[in-house]
């Protein structure tokens, strides 16, 4: 993610409410299976433990809210689609920037994406090394790769112009990565949810200018997530205690990808709004043409 969040501020941060976990009888199976904890209220004190852990490391609404409890990634449209990718291609790459503990990663490997082939990238370190906690697991025995970092720092995604060619160098091999700079152009697959929105208009601008540096420019190379929108876009304000946030329509995304970002025509992009009670989702998908 990126220090410029205003979830950065401690003010900010709402107290922590169990109530608001809810689990989907798949999601309790998934995290079952992974964890092998058996019993449900076993289960959930452990999600309790480890949300408080990473609380204190950062008062994201999305952690409060138990987002990484969630397989919103496997309700994506482009989900199904994004999975072919590993058949069709000889090494695909995906990316969860923004992984948090890595719950979004981790439903992709179990559905087939090979681990030595996947990478999350996160502010800090700790959510990864909670997110290992989280599912009892650790760097040896689920050796997926992470990349701490922020997202704007050049050190991790060095501005450049987007790849219109096959890159001719040998993709890097994942685990020896420090920065992910050597996989511009090596990217098929990019998953960034619940991200865009904690930044200004100007920011999620560069934020997309980054992440399109990353995408492999063979055809049907992916970027799909979701994120708060509006019909129109605009600010969203928070509650008392949560700062308002910019959101685009889908209008508005779509001409921020294809003509901004992209030149006009390169991509195709999908975008849909639904409507939920706390306001309005985004879910959207972008490939290359």
């Amino acid at each position: 993610m990126s220090k410029s969040s205003p979830f950065a501020e401690p003010a900010r941060k709402p107290p922590l409410d169990k109530k608001l976990l809810s689990l989907s009888p798949e999601e309790f199976d998934f995290l079952k299976a992974q964890t092998l904890i058996e019993g449900k209220d076993a289960l959930k004190e452990h999600i309790f433990d480890v949300q408080r852990k990473a609380y204190e490391i950062y008062g994201y609404p999305c952690i409060r809210l138990f987002s990484f409890t969630k397989l919103k990634i496997s309700c994506l449209p482009a989900y199904r689609s994004v999975l072919k990718l590993v058949h069709e291609r000889s090494e695909a790459v995906f990316l969860d920037i923004g992984c948090c503990f890595g719950n979004d990663l981790r439903k992709v490997v179990a559905d087939g994406w090979p681990i030595q082939n996947v990478i999350g990238s996160d502010l800090q370190q700790g959510f990864w090394d909670l997110g290992h906690e989280l599912f009892k697991t650790t760097p040896i025995t689920y050796p997926a790769a992470f990349i701490a970092g922020d997202v704007f720092d050049s050190s991790l995604i060095a501005p450049r112009a987007i790849f219109d060619e096959i890159p001719q160098t040998p993709r890097p091999s994942l685990e020896s990565l420090v920065s992910l700079t050597p996989l511009q152009g090596y990217v098929s697959a990019i998953h960034a949810s619940s991200f865009f929105h904690l930044f200004s208009e100007a920011r999620q601008h560069e934020l997309a200018q980054r992440l399109a540096t990353l995408l492999s420019p063979i055809p049907g190379s992916v970027l799909f997530g979701t994120h708060i929108g509006r019909p129109e876009k605009g600010i969203v304000r928070g509650a008392a205690d949560e700062p308002s946030l910019f959101s685009h329509s889908p209008e508005s995304w779509r001409d921020l990808w294809d003509g901004q970002v992209f030149e006009k025509g390169i991509v195709k992009v999908e975008a849909h709004l639904k409507q939920k009670l706390a306001g309005f989702r985004a879910k959207y998908t972008l490939s290359e043409a």
